[in-house]
C-alpha cells in the first residue's frame, strides 16, 4: 500500500493506493471495512497518482506508461470513464525519433532481482560502443523504476547517443519490509551493493563502454552519486550530484535518526555512511553543485567533501548557486540545466 486516498465511512469503504501485482505499476483500489469487495479501479497497466472526490464518487485519474505521455482522466469509481481533462502528448513529439523505455530485472550474486529500465538511443547498434548514464535517488523506500513515461531530458540524452539506465535497490520499497530492514543503521551500504551489481552486469554487456559509466542525482540522489566515485570508483566513472548528504551527522536528527539511530549509538554505522570516509579512493571525474541557501541539505555537507578532497591532492570541479536553497530556480536553474548537458556532453560523447 503507497497511499490511504479516501475512508468512506458513510459506505464503509476504504480508497487506497497501491503495488500489488507488480511493483513498477501503481493503482486505485477499494476495499469494504471488513475486507470484502476487494477490487482495482484503474485498469491500464502504467503509474496511476488518484485525487477522488470528497464524497467518493468521483476521481482523478493522473496517468503515464512507459508508451504513454502523461495524461489525466475523470472517472466515477464504479471504472465508469467520463471525460480527459489534459492530454501531454501532441503532434510535435510524432515528429521525434525516440528511445524507448524499456523494463527489466537485473539479478544480484545473492539471490535478489532488482527492478531496472534503460532507454536505448534510436538508432541502436550492438556492435557500438555507448557510454550509459545512471540517473538515480536511492533513498530508502524511494524507487526511481516504474512504468511511468520517461522524462524529455532522458529521451534527449538518449537520441543523442547515451544510455539511460536506472535501478532500484533492495531497500527501495519494492521488497517491503524485508528489504527497508537492510538499512537500519546502514544507509550507504546497500545501495553502493546494488548499484555495483548493476555495473558488473552492464559490464557483460558488449556494446556498453566500461569507460564511461556515468550517475547522477540530488539530495539522496547526490549523497550516492557521491558514495560512487568514492567508495565505488572501481565501476563508476563520471558523477553529477547536486545538493548533496554526504555525512549524517550534518543532516537533520528528525530523517537520520529514524533509520540510523543517534551517532552514539551506532558510530561504525555512520563512519561508513560518510563520503568522507572513502573519500581516500575517489578517482573519476566529479562535479558538485550546491545552492547557498540550501535549508535542507546543509552547505556544510558539500563543504566538507570539498575539505577532504583538496587535502588529499584530488582533482574536482563544483559550483556555488547563491541565494538559491535545496533546488534551484530561475537563471540559475537554467544555467545548471545547461551546464549538466554540457558536462555529459563532454565526458560522454566527446563533444
Amino acid at each position: 500500500v503507497t497511499g490511504i486516498s479516501l475512508v468512506d465511512e458513510k459506505n464503509k469503504k476504504i480508497f487506497f493506493t497501491a503495488r500489488k501485482d507488480k511493483t513498477t505499476e501503481t493503482h486505485l483500489f477499494q476495499v469494504k471495512l471488513n475486507g470484502t469487495d476487494f477490487k482495482r479501479l484503474t485498469k491500464e497497466p502504467g503509474t496511476h497518482s488518484i485525487s477522488l472526490s470528497p464524497g467518493g464518487s468521483y476521481f482523478i485519474d493522473r496517468f503515464s506508461s512507459i508508451q504513454t505521455p502523461s495524461r489525466q482522466d475523470l472517472y466515477q469509481t464504479d471504472g465508469t470513464f467520463l471525460r480527459n481533462i489534459e492530454e501531454s502528448r501532441t503532434p510535435l513529439i510524432e515528429e521525434y525519433t525516440m528511445g524507448k523505455k524499456e523494463l527489466f530485472s537485473v539479478p544480484t550474486g545473492d539471490g535478489w532481482t532488482l527492478p531496472a529500465y534503460w532507454i536505448l538511443p534510436p538508432d541502436f547498434d550492438e556492435n557500438k560502443k555507448y557510454p550509459v548514464l545512471f540517473t538515480i535517488y536511492s533513498g530508502p523506500g524511494s524507487s526511481s523504476v516504474s512504468n511511468s513515461f520517461p522524462s524529455l531530458s532522458s529521451l534527449y540524452a538518449a537520441q543523442e547517443g547515451i544510455i539511460i539506465f536506472s535501478v532500484d535497490h533492495r531497500g527501495s520499497g519494492h521488497f517491503g519490509k524485508k528489504g527497508m530492514s537492510l538499512m537500519h543503521r546502514s544507509l550507504g551500504k546497500w545501495e553502493m551493493h546494488d548499484l555495483i551489481e548493476a555495473v558488473k552486469w552492464l559490464h557483460k554487456k558488449p556494446f556498453v563502454d566500461k569507460k564511461k559509466i556515468g550517475i547522477t542525482g540530488g539530495s539522496y540522489g547526490g549523497y550516492t552519486t557521491c558514495l560512487a566515485l568514492t567508495y565505488g570508483a572501481d565501476y563508476f566513472t563520471h558523477g553529477y550530484a547536486r545538493s548533496s548528504v554526504t555525512d549524517w551527522k550534518l543532516y537533520d536528527t528528525v530523517y537520520t535518526e529514524r533509520y540510523m539511530d543517534r551517532p552514539s549509538e551506532n558510530k561504525e554505522g555512520y563512519e561508513f555512511g560518510s563520503v568522507m570516509t572513502h573519500a581516500d579512493k575517489f578517482k573519476g571525474i566529479l562535479f558538485l553543485s550546491h545552492g547557498v541557501m540550501d535549508d535542507n541539505v546543509h552547505l556544510q555537507n558539500s563543504v566538507q567533501l570539498i575539505d577532504k578532497l583538496i587535502d588529499l591532492g584530488k582533482k574536482f570541479e563544483f559550483m556555488l548557486y547563491p541565494d538559491q536553497r535545496h533546488s534551484f530556480k530561475d537563471k540559475k536553474k537554467t544555467h545548471s540545466n545547461r551546464h549538466y548537458v554540457d558536462f555529459w556532453f563532454k565526458n560522454l560523447l566527446n563533444r
